[in-house]
């Protein structure tokens, strides 16, 4: 019951906002039906920590400790993007970028997209969540085209072009696995059900399914944004609603990733030998160095904070590639930490630009004083995300790197130099932001500015104590990744 309730609130929601999205409670509108996803989150989690795994119809739909962290994690990440969005979106109609037609569809599809990014959470079923990722980008791709700027559309069709070619390529390593698993179960839906398949790992043709997983790293590596993969990225959050962009990088870039983790754990048991994990890890160092070297060549606020997401899913990416107890626990422990950090930031950076009217950091100087709270929360929100003590970041990170000097020495200096340049390269941009001489305008209506300090505190607090249940969370994920 609790999956249904979970996944029911934001399909009404859509249905719902995409009928009336259009009218002045609206933003309200979807800020209760994402609290209301919030609370399911919340009840199913609970069940699962008492009882362990859930499934629903026939096992297509399976909660373990593993993914209903994530589901917490999206549901929560999804409320406090909504509270946001009834100020920023306010403000985005009082300049007139904004028509009722367009609220319609904003509201809309930003319900639909959260029932996507569920669906393919929970499915325990690998073709449902190649179906779920596909939906995912077709509602993203709607929203990033939002505004209908030259600008916005062409980063919309790089989107939906770049996505669709990955989706593909993940479409076809999907078919290759159920090929292999086909011998082992036989015909049927079963042989695509990951719990199914994880019990006859070991049986499973080794080289099918390295082929197989070669494709799905490559294709939701395109979603995860993951260097070369990573183009259609950074216009992607530049051109679209700030508020997508907080999601993009919190929450679809999270789902891409674990839909590459679930395969990895099938890999590994039919390989006997870390195959994945060396791809992985490629990747992963790759992304961070490329990253951080375009970070310091970015002149727009938001491209600045989507190269950023790029070099911290390659860092996730190489710790999940790493494998064992400590580095899945660290990428797990990264992975909230950044979805609450860069969603706090592009809060900021949303209510920075629309009272400077441009996101060219060169044009926003002086929100210390224009806009305190606002340039409080930015500066606070990079100092976490660059990984300074005792945010929550710099524990993740720790743990990390630590790890990678234990069991990968030639990738510490690599990483440890990339970090280097990312924090001189943002730490440079945003400084003069903050405390230049002021410029800007009055907003009419107020920031929504709780919001950007309620992750902030989330991530202050994590970094100086992790609760024992959720530290107990985290062991149990780990030990599902192997």
């Amino acid at each position: 019951m609790e999956i249904w309730v979970l996944l029911g609130f934001p399909l009404l929601g859509g249905l719902w906002l995409g009928a009336t999205g259009q009218r002045a409670q609206a933003p309200l509108v979807n800020l209760l039906f994402s609290l209301a996803t919030l609370g399911a989150a919340g009840f199913l989690a609970v069940r699962v920590l008492q009882e362990g795994r859930v499934s629903a119809w026939d096992e297509q739909f399976v909660v373990d400790p593993f993914n209903v962290f994530l589901v917490g994690l999206t549901a929560f990440v999804g409320m406090t993007t909504a509270w946001f969005s009834r100020s920023y979106v306010g403000n985005e109609v009082q300049h007139g970028r904004l028509s009722a037609s367009r609220l319609r569809l904003y509201h809309g599809m930003y319900q639909a997209f959260l029932f996507t990014l569920l669906v393919a959470l929970t499915t325990n079923n690998l073709g449902l969540l190649w179906v779920a990722m596909e939906a995912a980008t077709l509602t993203t791709v709607l929203l990033v085209s939002l505004y209908r700027t030259p600008a916005s559309l062409e980063a919309a069709w790089k989107y939906f072009i770049l996505c669709g070619v990955g989706i593909a390529q993940a479409l076809f390593g999907t078919i290759l696995l159920y090929f292999a698993a086909e011998k082992v179960l036989g015909e049927g839906g079963n042989a695509l059900l990951w719990t199914h398949l994880a019990q006859v790992k070991g049986q499973l043709e080794p080289t099918i399914v390295s082929l197989a997983f070669v494709f799905l790293l490559v294709g939701y590596g395109t979603k995860v944004g993951l260097a070369p993969l990573h183009n259609w990225l950074p216009d992607a959050h530049a051109e679209g609603p700030t508020p997508i962009s907080a999601v993009l990088s919190g929450l679809l870039l999270n789902v891409a990733l674990y839909a590459i983790l679930r395969t990895k754990v099938l890999v590994d048991g039919a390989l006997h030998q870390p195959f994945a994990g060396h791809l992985m890890m490629g990747f992963g160092v790759f992304s961070v160095a490329v990253a951080a070297l375009f970070l310091m060549r970015q002149k727009d606020i938001k491209r600045l904070f989507a190269y950023s997401s790029i070099e911290h899913m390659g860092l996730m990416t190489f710790a999940f590639g790493m494998g064992g107890a400590v580095a899945n626990f660290a990428g797990l422990l990264h992975m909230t930490m950044h979805s609450l950090t860069k969603s706090a930031i592009f809060f900021a950076v949303g209510h920075a630009s629309q009272k400077s009217g441009t996101q060219l950091m060169a044009q926003i100087r002086g929100l210390i004083r224009t806009s305190p709270t606002i340039g409080w929360g930015l500066l606070l929100g990079a100092l976490a995300i660059l990984g300074m003590p005792p945010f929550g970041v710099f524990a993740s990170e720790f743990l990390i790197l630590t790890t990678a000097m234990h069991e990968q020495p030639w990738a510490t200096p690599i990483l440890l130099g990339a970090l280097g340049v990312a924090f001189a390269a943002i730490f440079g941009k945003v400084q003069p932001m903050v405390f230049g001489p002021a410029t800007g305008q009055r907003l009419p209506h107020p920031p929504a500015i709780l919001p950007v300090f309620l992750h902030l505190t989330l991530v202050l607090i994590l970094g100086l104590y992790l609760p024992p249940v959720l530290a107990t969370w985290y062991r149990q994920a780990a030990a599902l990744l192997g």
